[in-house]
């Protein structure tokens, strides 16, 4: 049978590839994925020993058996569109925050709390360049809605905007926003915080610092 697989971050620059199809026999676990591909790029092996896995767009444990025409992805070690109702942006341009805010604004609205991730000009005493994110969008955005469900289930709040920018983005650009409008300041303020700690452990999205010194993909 034929899988796909789908490469990001630190494994893509080793595979030189973005995607590839692997033809495997019937009944083939990730981890006997994991063994072929370590034949031909031993050099991953630190970082899938790191991995979590994903098939078609869902965290599933190394032992899961595949089938037919299952999308495959490694997941390394996370680093942090169109208008939706929640609204989830998954974009290369410039983010938008008046027009987050605006989105939200309602006459019920008591409070909005806003997090805005900006690219610094330095990390661990090293100057850095720019910064690079790649991410997994299709799985993104799924990963993103369980993160908003979980917050309307926790604080009752329904009007959430999350943005995050991929690509090349420069020092004092911001790479993710998260605004959340609730009738209550303690709310929205509790929920932020719990969406931009969840979205960096979770959401397959991945982050590479360029220094003077070279060049890192960060993992938390």
């Amino acid at each position: 049978m034929q899988i796909q697989i789908r490469y990001f971050a630190s494994l893509r620059e080793i595979t030189r590839e973005s995607e590839a199809q692997l033809t495997v026999p019937d009944e083939t676990t990730i981890a006997e994925v994991c063994d072929m591909l370590l034949a031909h790029y031993a050099q991953l092996q630190p970082i899938l020993e790191r991995c979590v896995y994903a098939v078609n767009h869902h965290y599933v444990p190394i032992e899961t058996i595949l089938k037919e025409a299952d999308e495959l992805v490694f997941i390394p070690p996370t680093g942090g569109g169109t208008f939706l109702e929640p609204v989830i942006q998954l974009t290369r341009e410039p983010l938008d925050r008046d027009a987050l805010v605006r989105a939200l604004s309602h006459p019920s609205v008591g409070g909005i709390v806003i997090f805005e991730g900006v690219v610094r000009d330095n990390t661990n005493g090293k100057q850095v360049q720019y910064l690079e994110y790649d991410v997994y969008e299709e799985m993104a955005v799924e990963q993103i809605y369980t993160i908003i469900t979980e917050v309307q289930r926790c604080w009752g709040i329904e009007r959430v905007a999350v943005a995050h920018r991929f690509g090349r983005l420069e020092i004092g650009e911001a790479s993710v926003i998260i605004v959340v409008a609730s009738a209550h300041r303690v709310e929205a303020f509790e929920a932020c915080r719990y969406m931009i700690d969840t979205l960096k452990q979770t959401v397959p999205i991945w982050k590479k610092e360029v220094t003077m010194d070279g060049e890192t993909w960060i993992e938390n």
